[in-house]
């Protein structure tokens, strides 16, 4: 067999198969090959360290897939169940997950002089959920140098904190490293121990990195060009001085600020007198954890108090924070806060008698409303089915867990941001399926999961237009 020819096949079929998929379809299906990747590699034994025994590959699953989904959620304690190579494994699907592969391959074919195709260009469009693929390429290009200046910076502050706690200095550079990159990804994945930050829950040079590195990668990559555009101009010479961002943008900030400021202040009073949770902290302690806890529920993961240790209300009100994650366009998950900011900006304008959405002199068009309000109604239906199966799969369960602990750990999953309440490693092979299944919904998104299973060039009828007629509601 002429070897030339099968190659040239395998080429043609390969070029053919690509052409047949969407831009959808094509990014589900390149994480679910990262992760099927990623596992397989986790199931070596040079990935898991020998004094902690075989990990089963159900477990190496769970890891690939929480990574891949810069999620955190963990089955198997990270910094003693893998080696070093399985540790680096981990952050390099992290970093893959945060950036996705189509952007990783797009900025390798650039600097290796490959031209970027139009249905590349709609792939990143899908990839970074963004409204125009004009200019994707200069994107990619943004992001990837953005990505690595911030975790670079991060991950020097890092290093000096933990080396200013008594590690050595390859520990606390790999540290370093390692928690800059799943903070900045918003993934929550740590080698520290089975606590997470909390040993470190009072450190600044430790937790106050990371906290900004969890907001800077979660509000999105087209506000980091908006800003930096902004900056530019406010400082140039020749442009008048003011600020002009875009309406997305400003969703972005004012709907994150403000759900930093009431989480903030929610778990400062509301838990105030909880002494398991503070232990002997004393006032400014229990306000630097509070905001961590407000910042960690943006999809990221980390912690410096003990979830488990919450009140029941408390674990409700942080499931609800953690389904509304981050910011579009980002590392983050969730519904999104634009998502949200879209609904109550409609809510507003009912309350108001107006029958369109005006936002700081801007309309919000009607089809961003219904994509909203159905990205909120599929990720309540998901969050309830899920809470509802886990129920019945962890029903003889020897651990010890009440329904708002299981209804705390779907919402984590579902919005990718690694919490937990402690139930994670003893979940059932059942449960951890399941949880796998709303990590890879919570990562891809409910709408684009749907549009890859649709049929290619199904598209609704737009053209046809029914009679009007109205029905009671309220």
């Amino acid at each position: 067999m002429d070897i030339n020819k099968l190659n040239t096949g395998r080429l043609i079929l390969t070029k053919k198969l690509r052409s047949a998929l969407t831009p959808s379809q094509i990014v589900t299906i390149s994480f679910l090959m990262i992760i099927l990747i990623g596992s397989v590699l986790l199931k070596l034994p040079v990935s898991q360290s020998a004094s902690a025994g075989t990990v089963s590959f159900l477990d190496c699953l769970f890891t690939a897939t929480s990574a891949v989904c810069v999620t955190g959620l963990v089955t198997v304690t990270t910094a003693t169940s893998w080696s070093l190579f399985g540790k680096i494994i981990i952050l390099l699907l992290i970093q893959i997950g945060g950036l996705g592969i189509v952007a990783i391959i797009t900025y390798l074919g650039i600097h290796l002089g490959k031209r970027i195709t139009l249905k590349e260009r709609l792939t990143l469009q899908t990839a970074f959920n963004h409204t125009d693929f004009h200019g994707m390429v200069r994107m990619v290009m943004f992001v990837i140098r953005g990505t690595l200046i911030f975790e670079g910076i991060g991950a020097v502050f890092l290093f000096i904190g933990f080396l200013m706690e008594g590690h050595d200095v390859f520990t606390s550079l790999f540290y370093g490293i390692f928690h800059s990159v799943s903070a900045f990804c918003n993934a929550g994945f740590d080698v520290i121990g089975d606590k997470s930050l909390i040993p470190y829950g009072t450190n600044f040079l430790i937790c106050i990195p990371i906290m900004l590195l969890i907001i800077i990668g979660g509000i999105g990559f087209s506000v980091w060009v908006d800003l930096i555009y902004n900056i530019k101009n406010y400082f140039s010479l020749k442009i008048k001085k003011r600020w002009k961002f875009s309406l997305h943008t400003k969703l972005v900030l004012i709907t994150t600020g403000l759900l930093l400021f009431t989480g903030f202040l929610y778990f400062l009073t509301a838990e105030y007198n909880n002494t398991r949770l503070w232990g002997n902290d004393g006032f400014g302690e229990r306000m630097f954890k509070a905001f961590f806890q407000s910042v960690t529920l943006r999809t990221a993961g980390f912690a410096t108090i003990d979830q488990g240790a919450l009140g029941e209300t408390s674990k409700f009100i942080s499931s609800l924070f953690m389904i509304i994650g981050g910011s579009p366009g980002g590392t983050a998950g969730g519904i999104k806060t634009v998502t949200l900011a879209v609904v109550i900006c409609s809510v507003w304008s009912v309350i108001k008698g107006r029958y369109t959405i005006d936002v700081f002199h801007k309309n919000i068009p009607l089809q961003l409303l219904q994509k909203s309000l159905t990205i909120i109604i599929i990720m309540t239906v998901l969050l309830c089915t899920g809470t509802a199966i886990l129920t019945l799969t962890e029903y003889n369960n020897a651990y010890s867990h009440g329904t708002v602990d299981l209804f705390y750990e779907v919402a984590s999953a579902l919005g990718t941001v690694g919490l937990t309440t402690g139930i994670t490693p003893f979940l059932s092979s059942q449960g951890k399926l399941l949880l796998i299944l709303c990590m890879f919904i919570g990562r891809i998104g409910p709408i684009s999961i749907l549009i890859s299973l649709s049929k290619r060039g199904e598209k609704a009828n737009n053209t046809i237009r029914y009679p009007k007629e109205d029905i009671l509601i309220g």
